[in-house]
C-alpha cells in the first residue's frame, strides 16, 4: 500500500499504510481521486481550502505586485442556516477583501425563497452571479433541509474565465454523499466536512476533490495540500486515524441501507411531529426534509433556548436553533434534531413516530417523561450497520500484516485473528 507521498519521519510504515488505505477508502466513497485526510476538523478543512483559495488566486503575480485576498465569496447566511465556519467570523476570516466603504468583508449570500426560507431562489440567484461574480462560490449549511442549487450553479459559471471555484461544506451531511445529492456529478471541485456527524467516524476532518492535473485549476489541489501540510497540520492526530479507517469500511458496506433509513426515519420524524401538533419547518412538498434534520418552531411554548433545556432534562438532547426569521440566535424560536444517532441504534419509522409524542408531551404540555424516555431508550442498545467479526478480521490483518511481514509468530496470529476476537 506505499504511495506517492512524501513521508518525513522513520518508523512511520504502519501508519502511512492506514493513511494510503483510508485515502483509498474515501475516494471509493465519495467516487473520486483526491482526499486530503490530514485536517483535525472540518473548520479546519474549510480553512485550509481558504487559504489555499489565496494563494491560488496569488500564482502568476508579478514581482512587485501586492499579495490579495480574495474579491468576493458568495454562500449561505448564517441566520438562513449556513454554516459558522465558511462565515468571515469563522474559518475565512482574514482571506477575503473587506469594503473599504463599511469596514466589511466582501461576502454575498444565496437569496432564499420567500414561501420556504430553507430553499434558494434560483432567479435571484442567477441574476446575482452574473452581475458580482464571485471567485469562490460556497454551499453547504448547518442547518441543512434541502439540496443545495449545484448543478444549476454550475451551468451558470462553467464557461466563465476564470470562473469560480464551487466549494460544497457538507459537514453535516456528509455521511449522506450520495442519497442526498453527489455534488461532484453537479460540478463541485471541492467537498470539506466532519466525519462524526452523519458520517459516523472519530472527530477529523477531510478534503475532497475532483481536480486532476489535467484540470485549469490543477495547482489549487497542490496549494491545498500544502495548506493542510505544513499550513495547519504537523501531527494530525494520528490516533484517531485508524478508527476513521473502520468507519469508512463500515460506510462504504452498509452505507445504501445507512443512508435510505436516514433520510425514510427523518420524514416520519417530521411528520408524525406535525401530526402532534408542533410547527414543522421546511417544504412540505419534500416531506419537510431531505437530510438528517428535522426542524420544529417552538415559539408558541418558549424560547428554543427553553425548550432544549426541558427536552435535555427530559432524557432528549436537541440543539435549540435561530430561525431564518429570527433576529438573533440568542433568543431561537427553533430546535434542530437529527435522527441519524439513533437510527444506527436500530430505530425505525415507528420508533419516530413514538418518539414524536413524548416530544410534544414535553413541548405542548411540560410533561414529565424521563421515565418514559429511559424505558423507550433500553429498546437500542445495540450498534446496527456495523461490520461483523467474519468481515473484520481479514480486513485487520491486512492493515497489521504491514507492521511484521515476516514474522512467523505474527502471521499464525493473524491466520488465526477470528478465532482470537470471538475469544
Amino acid at each position: 500500500m506505499k504511495g506517492k507521498e512524501v513521508y518525513f519521519y522513520q518508523g512511520i510504515d504502519f501508519i502511512r499504510d492506514v493513511e494510503e488505505e483510508l485515502r483509498a477508502e474515501l475516494a471509493e466513497y465519495f467516487g473520486c481521486p483526491r482526499i486530503e485526510l490530514r485536517p483535525v476538523s472540518g473548520q479546519m478543512a474549510n480553512e485550509v481550502v481558504f487559504k489555499a483559495m489565496v494563494k491560488f488566486i496569488n500564482r502568476g503575480r508579478k514581482e512587485g505586485q501586492p499579495f490579495r485576498k480574495m474579491r468576493l465569496v458568495l454562500n449561505n447566511d448564517l441566520t438562513k442556516g449556513g454554516h459558522l465556519s465558511s462565515q468571515p467570523m469563522g474559518a475565512l476570516f482574514n482571506y477575503v477583501k473587506e469594503d473599504a466603504t463599511t469596514g466589511k468583508e466582501n461576502v454575498i449570500n444565496f437569496p432564499v425563497q420567500k414561501d420556504c426560507l430553507y430553499k434558494t431562489d434560483t432567479a435571484k440567484l442567477a441574476e446575482l452571479l452574473e452581475t458580482e461574480k464571485p471567485e469562490l462560490i460556497v454551499f453547504g449549511k448547518s442547518m441543512f433541509l434541502h439540496k443545495e442549487p449545484v448543478a444549476f450553479v454550475h451551468d451558470i459559471v462553467s464557461n466563465w474565465q476564470p470562473r469560480p471555484v464551487i466549494m460544497y461544506d457538507m459537514a453535516h451531511v456528509l455521511g449522506l454523499y450520495g442519497v442526498l445529492q453527489e455534488p461532484f456529478k453537479e460540478g463541485v471541485d471541492v467537498v470539506t466536512g466532519s466525519t462524526h456527524k452523519t458520517f459516523f467516524g472519530p472527530q477529523r476532518g477531510i478534503v475532497a476533490s475532483t481536480i486532476t492535473k489535467e484540470s485549469p485549476i490543477s495547482h489549487l489541489w497542490i496549494d491545498i495540500k500544502g495548506r493542510a501540510f505544513p499550513g495547519s497540520t504537523s501531527n494530525h492526530h494520528l490516533g484517531t486515524l485508524l478508527a476513521l479507517l473502520m468507519a469508512t469500511y463500515e460506510m462504504n458496506t452498509f452505507k445504501d441501507d445507512y443512508q435510505t433509513q436516514v433520510r425514510k426515519n427523518a420524514r416520519a420524524f417530521a411528520a408524525a411531529l406535525k401530526d402532534n401538533g408542533i410547527d414543522v419547518e421546511g417544504d412540505a412538498k419534500d416531506g419537510y426534509t431531505e437530510t438528517h434534520q428535522v426542524v420544529i418552531r417552538v415559539s408558541k411554548y418558549g424560547l428554543g433556548n427553553e425548550i432544549a433545556q426541558r427536552l435535555e432534562q427530559n432524557n432528549i438532547v436537541a440543539n435549540y436553533q435561530a430561525l431564518p426569521d429570527d433576529e438573533t440566535f440568542l433568543q431561537a424560536s427553533g430546535i434542530r434534531m437529527g435522527v441519524q444517532e439513533m437510527t444506527r441504534y436500530g430505530m425505525v419509522e415507528k420508533d419516530f413516530i413514538t418518539l414524536a409524542g413524548y416530544i410534544a408531551d414535553v413541548v405542548i404540555r411540560n410533561v414529565d417523561t424521563r421515565a418514559k424516555i429511559a424505558a423507550f431508550r433500553e429498546n437500542f442498545l445495540k450498534m446496527h450497520y456495523c461490520l461483523s467479526l467474519e468481515q473484520t478480521a481479514p480486513l485487520v490483518a491486512r492493515i497489521f500484516s504491514s507492521i511484521f511481514p515476516n514474522d512467523g509468530f505474527f502471521n499464525s496470529v493473524v491466520a488465526n485473528l477470528d478465532s482470537l476476537l470471538r475469544k
